[in-house]
């Protein structure tokens, strides 16, 4: 018997990998299917709470999970990206969203006499259809959409095969009487809600201990009476990724794992007791009856919407009792992008591009400031350059290291495109900066020794200056919005500025032979037309990444020379239009 007891133990813990992994590599299909869309909704959370509760629900009812939702919440508040506030309906929202997984598992529990249209919908007759299909489209198809609807496929077929594998490792277990005797002991409700509350903090998936659950209630007699406890237990239970998650992140972060373990609490809390009071009193006769995988799902699914509308009017309420709880720390700084948002590789890539939006409009008015200062040199704004400077290499430093992090994750074509175009994009930004502080530079030397560029050599700078601040005006708002119809705009001009700088170095030296301008100004002006016209081409690497985006197939050179082809009329359009706007004219 012993033996048996073993075997048996080996193949519920095989059915649970499976069940496991299935969840997994369906999440992810189903994660990487919507492209960061849902991830991205997130972030973009509104004061409306309804709103949040919604998206909270269908967010984690997509992904399978409830966990990886806090875990991405705590992510994006610990990064900055998101306020306390605004998580709260989310998470009460994600607790109704993960019920799904119930009812898909429940119908393991269609009977074999069931109508031919309800045998169709029982597991074992679809699951090995769809792991054929999406085994198919994995290995045939070259789109990398069909190959993660794919993954969705065999991820369902093998969570079902691990669920049908627990439930036959079950069977053995109705005839013994050390388990009809552990029925009994179960009966106190309180050792039922430690059990299920312990086995999801193992296996740190309420969605898997629930599973375990439905695949018992299969083979084996497991009363209302011990089922509901369990189902609390787990629902507490499952707060221990958010907590885990919470290790080594900031006060705010804390908070997120902090509402999720009180919401749960609160839940549990009114439902325990209310069920345990009522029972005593009454004793319903339905409490000794076996409950089915139907059964589980309609409880927890009951239970997650009474919870919800019972404590969503007291959202703000939970969130000072957490804030009480969790009270500030001094000296505390932001987490500029937290790794926990490796987790979702679309949603790191897209926080990423949003810290190097921000990085691009601090170098953008470092450039404004530093040309200023060529006219009228103030040290307190040149300070501000300098300071603006380091923070524009520290942006580099860590957005460079958290791609790296990216790139090292298992990514489809698609978004290793895209990390290494934010990678050239980060490094033509950081190079734009320092030809920034070269131009201040040259304004700081102009002011120790006193010098002035003559009124000609003045009024050329400045439409060179102009042309060149709208071109990087134009690149970044382009770059900020991934609108290609702008992008192809910044060509022309970047070849106006080119041809601006060609004609303007020809004037200076004239005036040089003619003695208007001093040789000692002539390595400035060639600097600063060095460091302008360097600005411009970089403008124009972040217009060809932008494009690049819309279509990957096109190399950056290729496409560069496709643009500035005597064919393309738009191009010869907009580039007289520039060349009109920012005319060099004789003074």
């Amino acid at each position: 018997m012993e033996k048996v007891d073993i075997f048996l133990v080996f193949t519920l813990l095989g059915g649970l990998s499976f069940f496991l992994y299935g969840i997994s590599l369906m999440s992810s299909g189903l994660e990487k299917v919507a492209g960061g869309r849902l991830e991205s909704l997130l972030k973009k959370m509104t004061s409306n709470p309804i709103k949040s509760f919604t998206l909270g629900t269908v967010i984690t009812a997509v992904i399978q999970s409830s966990s990886a939702v806090t875990v991405m919440l705590i992510g994006l508040v610990n990064s900055g990206i998101m306020e306390l506030s605004q998580t709260v309906s989310v998470i009460i929202g994600a607790n109704l969203g993960t019920t799904i997984t119930a009812w898909l598992l429940s119908l393991t529990a269609i009977q074999e006499n069931a109508a031919i249209l309800f045998k169709f919908l029982k597991p074992e007759t679809f699951a090995p259809i769809l792991a054929f299909i999406g085994i198919c489209m994995i290995m045939a198809s070259k789109s990398n959409k069909r190959k993660n609807i794919g993954s969705i496929f065999v991820g369902f077929a093998i969570l079902m095969f691990g669920m049908e594998v627990m439930a036959d490792s079950m069977k053995p277990l109705a005839d013994m009487p050390q388990f009809t005797q552990a029925m009994v002991m179960f009966h106190n409700p309180i050792l039922a809600f430690l059990v299920g509350m312990i086995i999801t903090m193992i296996v740190q998936s309420s969605s898997a201990s629930i599973g375990i659950l439905q695949a018992m209630s299969l083979n084996c007699a497991v009363p209302w009476i011990v089922a509901v406890p369990v189902i609390l237990g787990q629902n507490l239970g499952t707060c221990i990724s958010a907590v885990l998650a919470s290790i080594g992140v900031n006060t705010n972060a804390k908070r997120v794992a902090g509402i999720h373990v009180i919401y749960n609490i609160l839940s549990v809390g009114i439902c325990f007791p209310m069920f345990i009071i009522a029972q005593m009193i009454f004793d319903f006769a339905i409490a000794h009856q076996n409950v089915n995988p139907f059964g589980i799902a309609i409880f927890h699914t009951v239970y997650n919407i009474f919870t919800a509308f019972m404590l969503f009017p007291f959202a703000k309420f939970i969130e000072k009792l957490t804030i009480k709880f969790i009270p500030d720390k001094k000296g505390e700084h932001k987490v500029f992008l937290d790794e926990r948002l490796l987790l979702s590789p679309n949603l790191a890539i897209a926080e990423a591009h949003n810290k190097t939006i921000k990085m691009a409009s601090r170098v953008e008015n470092n450039v404004i400031y530093a040309t200023k200062l060529l006219k009228r040199f103030e040290p307190k704004k040149a300070e501000v350059v300098g300071i603006n400077e380091e923070k524009i290499d520290r942006y580099e430093d860590k957005l460079e290291n958290f791609l790296i992090k990216v790139s090292g994750r298992d990514l489809p074509e698609e978004l290793s495109a895209a990390v290494g175009r934010l990678l050239l994009n980060i490094g033509d930004y950081e190079r734009i900066g320092d030809h920034a502080m070269s131009i201040l530079h040259v304004a700081e030397k102009m002011h120790e020794k006193k010098l002035r560029f003559s009124e000609p050599a003045v009024a050329d700078i400045k439409v060179i200056v102009y042309a060149v601040l709208d071109v990087l005006k134009m690149a970044r708002i382009a770059y900020e919005k991934s609108d290609d119809i702008l992008a192809l705009d910044i060509e022309p001009l970047e070849q106006v500025v080119d041809r601006l700088i060609r004609k303007a170095k020809k004037r200076h030296v004239k005036r040089l032979q003619e003695g208007i301008c001093t040789v000692e100004l002539d390595l400035m002006v060639s600097e600063l037309f060095n460091d302008l016209e360097r600005i411009s081409d970089h403008c124009s690497n972040i217009a060809t990444s932008i494009l690049q985006a819309k279509d990957s197939t096109v190399d950056r050179h290729e496409l560069i020379n496709r643009l500035r082809s005597s064919d393309n009329l738009d191009f010869s359009k907009k580039y007289d239009e520039f060349k009109a706007k920012y005319p060099l004219v004789e003074v």
